[in-house]
């Protein structure tokens, strides 16, 4: 009874057989996709690919994961993309049509199509959805998995009416082995594959293989129907001795460091050091055949590749081909990464001796600031320190520890400076040469490729900074890496230093303020022959005033005279052998060091004092307050400027906030240049008013209007804008600060003096790795202009294109201050593959070369096609083995099995015959030993048909046989289709 009364005494298991198995999930996960992506239902009204298609055509792909249980699937839909036609009715209204995937079995218009998914390959289908394992999962390797799958696939069309085929794939993934189903409407299409690493020797020619598609249709109709059947044998060369590679040879005299002349520096190598090309692939089809038309069977075949009536080519480039430009550009771009400078390249010894003799050039910097130096100024100029410690690092250099010889640096720095080889003693020929670098400017303006640096922010191609880093370039990948190009710059920078020292403009620089639109060493070099530039004009207009003194000084009084003459030998010996030029900062020049009394006589006479530094009148404008003329005062240029130091200057700026006081002090800054103009406006016109300043100066600000006067007469009156009566105006400030002083009294607004050297220190702290970067953008402006020479040379349409979007994309990298190094070096790898691009055409073209005597029209033919070779995947051999090109290819297999024949020693010392000797020898010759061809590398058989299967009275369906003959692959890829309605 207690038992009975305890409800817990009994336990009762149910087992609910309504909840979903992880195998139905997956079933019903596969049909969910194929609803999401649409594949329900029959795509009938699709046109029929044409010829071609599968190769020309875009192919799309569509991905998502699925899970059976724990294991991971990927399901993929590849589908070719095609335009439906609009009148679908007629085909959609056919409920017992055929689905695409088996109309495509039997199609003929894209067998062996060259690019395309192995799965359309094999069956020729253009649309299907495939199921595979996950990247880290296991391969579906036992038979019941297989099954299971194939199980889960074949519920998913059933339910959901996909006529779209669906594969599983099985096995390793290397082997590629798919079984599949695709369903219709009382049909259904099983795929099955054979994949084995031997070729049975029953099965190895096409009888064979005909009995085993025979057997599997299983067809018990007489006659049996025909069988159409496509052959495609593939021959493989790869030997291209007969042919020399058509590249320029190096200059062993620049490699082995022999005497060079400068033109080679300005050269960029180009080519590839190696054949580009490494396999040239012969394809011959016989595209439609009928078994008994061909005999093919172990002791006997009828298919010779010469007969064939189909040939198409494809090549196959070498892996990364060594290119001599891929790797001077790779070599230098690796130097941008090192930050060593030149003291730790070159060695310790050498920067103790440079920093002994920089100790004395420091020192002479120091006395040249004192004027009371007892030492001879001469001996302690920075030209004078600098040329004695350049002879002291040659003494102390040993030859063999000097990364440059001497004849190759000779070489690279006449180069650089070809004005070096003129008599510079003539400033004729100074100038001559200052206007040659600008003169010539116009013409290349008009050519774009001159204009590129603008596009790079590099330099122009005719530039020092240019010719700079070609030498640094090729220094770097000929001569000795890093340590060449640190002492090529060392020598540079001494150079720049002399020529500043000695006022020898800087050859190959434009004229004219530093252009910000090229890299900022470009820039600073430009800086420096600015200041050069300036000094010679200044040292000119001295001598002129010191010959002028001179003529004074004789017309003048004895007294006076002779005070002059005691003032002159009172400096003379002061500084002995000094120069107009080692002075930048000379007492004489400017009058900063007035005396108050003399300033304030100056001012109170300034009406009355002579006019100094008229340039011209200006417009016959005369003064508001007198009736003399406006002039244009000589002013001072303004102070040219690289973009880091306006970068610097506007830091400056915007650090001084916006206060009152700020705002102020920043108006006096930017007032300098302002300033120095009312100072020689004062000059040139005496008794002058702020008016007559802004009306040459600012004419928007003097607002004019026609007034009546007292007697009636229209006149015109004159007044300062608004802008100019505000409380606190700069320019009211300014103009009554402002002395009368002439542009050539003035202080300098730009001390070349102190731009120049501060110009030469920024060179000389130059790490190697900085002027890499530098010149970087030289260096890839000079690669795109080397591309661009030789594609035109070869006339490549696709590598054009490339270069032209190379060049908008290097563009982009380069103009920023901070490079992204990544970037640059995925740019290179870019010019590099395009620098092989050119070096398989112009391979190509060396091979496929019209013999001589060959007609226009063979070679007009030969040329579109190393064109078509180059641009498209498969090529067809128009005229197959008869044609011009057919028979090219022809010689050169069997120039190739010619050599085969031979020893390597004998082949070395026969080839250059064997080419004549294959010419007297007749293609069809059934007597040479050698073939002309070697055997197959692969075969390629498709057979089709339309039997009714299963049983003699179902429909007559599809079925397809592919077979894949190789030396180690064996493959059979069938699509069999059977009758489920009449069985």
């Amino acid at each position: 009874m207690a038992a009975d009364s305890d409800p817990e005494s009994e336990v009762f298991e149910i087992t609910d057989f309504t909840t979903a198995s992880e195998w139905e999930r997956f079933v019903s996960r596969v049909e969910e996709v194929l609803n999401d992506w649409k594949l329900i239902g029959n795509c009938a009204g699709n046109p029929t690919p044409e010829k071609g298609e599968f190769t020309s055509g875009t192919w799309g792909e569509k991905s998502q994961d699925i899970q059976f249980a724990d294991f991971k699937f990927y399901i993929s839909h590849y589908f070719l993309k095609q335009e439906c036609e609009q009148d679908n009715g007629k085909d959609q209204l056919e409920e017992d049509a055929f689905p695409l995937a088996m109309q495509d079995l039997l199609c003929m218009n894209n067998d062996f199509p060259p690019r395309a998914h192995c799965l359309v390959r094999w069956y020729g289908i253009r649309e299907f959805v495939v199921i595979s394992p996950g990247t880290n999962c296991e391969a579906i390797i036992s038979e019941s998995k297989c099954n299971l799958l194939l199980s889960s696939i074949s519920i998913s069309l059933a339910n959901s009416g996909s006529q779209v085929p669906m594969f599983v794939q099985i096995q390793q993934k290397w082997r590629r082995v798919y079984a599949g189903e695709c369903q219709g409407p009382g049909v259904r299409t099983d795929f099955e594959m054979v994949h084995l690493r031997k070729v049975p020797s029953q099965y190895n020619h096409l009888s064979g293989l005909l009995d085993i598609f025979k057997s599997k249709i299983g067809c018990t109709l007489t006659p049996l129907p025909p069988i159409n059947i496509a052959i495609r044998f593939t021959y493989i060369l790869q030997d291209w001795q007969q042919y020399s590679w058509p590249q320029q040879p190096p200059d062993f005299d620049t490699l082995l460091g022999g005497e060079v002349g400068g033109v080679e520096f300005g050269k960029l190598p180009f080519g590839a050091c190696e054949e580009p090309i490494s396999e040239l692939h012969l394809a011959t089809t016989w595209p439609h055949l009928t078994e008994g038309i061909v005999v093919d069977n172990d002791v006997y075949s009828d298919l010779d590749p010469l007969q064939a009536p189909h040939w198409s080519v494809r090549v196959r480039s070498a892996e990364n081909p060594q290119c001599l430009l891929g790797d001077l550009l790779t070599e230098f771009f690796k130097l941008c990464c090192r930050k060593e400078s030149s003291e730790e390249i070159l060695g310790r010894g050498l920067a103790e001796e440079e920093g002994k003799e920089n100790s004395d050039i420091s020192s002479a910097l120091s006395k040249l600031t004192e004027p009371t130096a007892t030492v001879p100024i001469s001996k302690l100029s920075v030209s004078n320190m600098v040329h004695s410690a350049r002879k002291h690092i040659r003494r102390h250099r040993r030859i063999d520890e000097s990364p440059l010889n001497t004849d190759i640096l000779n070489s690279i720095l006449l180069y650089l400076f070809p004005d070096a080889a003129v008599e510079k003693s003539s400033e004729n020929s100074k100038n001559k040469t200052a206007q040659s670098n600008s003169g010539g400017k116009d013409e290349q303006n008009k050519h774009s490729d001159y204009n590129l640096f603008l596009q790079l922010k590099s330099a122009p191609s005719d530039s020092l900074t240019y010719r700079l880093a070609l030498c640094a370039c090729l220094v770097n990948y000929n001569h000795g890496g890093v340590r060449a190009v640190a002492h090529l710059w060392q020598e540079f920078v001494l150079e720049l230093r002399y020529r500043w020292e000695n006022n020898h403009f800087i050859y190959g620089l434009a004229g004219g303020p530093p252009d910000l639109r090229c890299c900022l060493l470009h820039q600073k070099l430009q800086m420096l022959n600015c200041c050069i530039e300036r000094k010679r004009a200044r040292d000119e207009t001295r001598k002129v005033l010191e010959g002028s003194r001179e003529r004074e000084r004789r017309v003048s009084p004895p007294e006076s005279a002779a005070a002059t003459t005691t003032a002159s030998g009172s400096t003379r010996e002061v500084s002995p052998g000094k120069s107009w030029d080692s002075w930048s900062d000379s007492e004489e020049e400017f009058f900063e060091c007035m005396s108050d009394q003399g300033e304030i006589e100056a001012e109170k006479d300034g009406s009355k004092s002579k006019a100094e530094g008229r340039l011209h009148p200006y417009n016959n404008v005369t003064l508001l307050n007198s009736t003399e003329p406006l002039y244009v005062p000589v002013t001072q240029e303004p102070a040219p400027m690289t973009e880091d130091l306006l970068e610097e200057q506007s830091e400056v700026l915007a650090k001084l906030g916006t206060s009152a006081e700020g705002t102020h002090l920043r108006a006096r800054m930017q007032s300098a240049c302002l300033l120095s103009d009312m100072e020689s406006f004062k000059a040139a016109n005496p008794g002058c008013a702020l008016d007559d300043f802004v009306r040459w100066y600012s004419p928007r600000d003097y607002v004019e209007e026609e007034a009546v006067d007292e007697t009636g007469n229209k006149v015109v009156k004159g007044e300062l804008s608004a802008r100019m009566k505000i409380p606190g105006n700069m320019w009211v400030e300014a103009w009554e600060t402002a002395r009368v002083t002439p542009a050539r009294r003035q202080r300098r607004l730009f001390d070349d003096t102190k731009e120049a050297e501060k110009v030469l220190h920024y060179l000389a702290v130059q790490k190697p790795g900085d002027l890499t970067r530098h010149l970087l953008p030289c260096i890839l402006h000079a690669a795109l202009l080397k591309l661009k020479e030789e594609e035109s040379v070869e006339d490549i349409p696709s590598v054009k294109k490339t270069i032209q979007q190379a060049t908008g994309q290097a563009s982009k990298l380069l103009h920023p201050l901070n490079h992204d190094y990544k970037k640059l070096e995925d740019f290179i790898n870019q010019l590099m593959f395009m620098e092989t691009a050119i070096t398989r055409a112009r391979s190509l073209k060396a091979k496929f070369a019209s013999c001589d005597g060959g007609k226009g029209e063979d070679t007009e033919e030969l040329e579109k096609f190393v064109s078509s070779l180059l641009e498209e995947p498969e090529v067809v051999v128009i005229g197959a083995g008869q044609g011009p090109a057919g028979s090219i290819i022809h010689r050169l297999f069997a120039n190739a099995q010619g050599l085969a024949d031979f020893t390597s020693d004998e082949a070395a010392l026969l080839a250059p015959l064997d080419e004549d000797l294959v010419r007297d020898r007749k293609p069809t010759g059934g007597s040479n030993k050698v073939p002309d061809f070697p055997s197959p590398a692969g075969r390629e058989i498709l057979l089709r048909t339309c039997v009714p299967r299963p049983a003699p009275y179902s429909k007559a369906l599809p079925q397809r046989l592919f077979c894949v003959l190789m030396r180690e692959e064996f493959r059979l890829a069938g699509a069999f289709s059977s009758d489920t309605s009449f069985f």
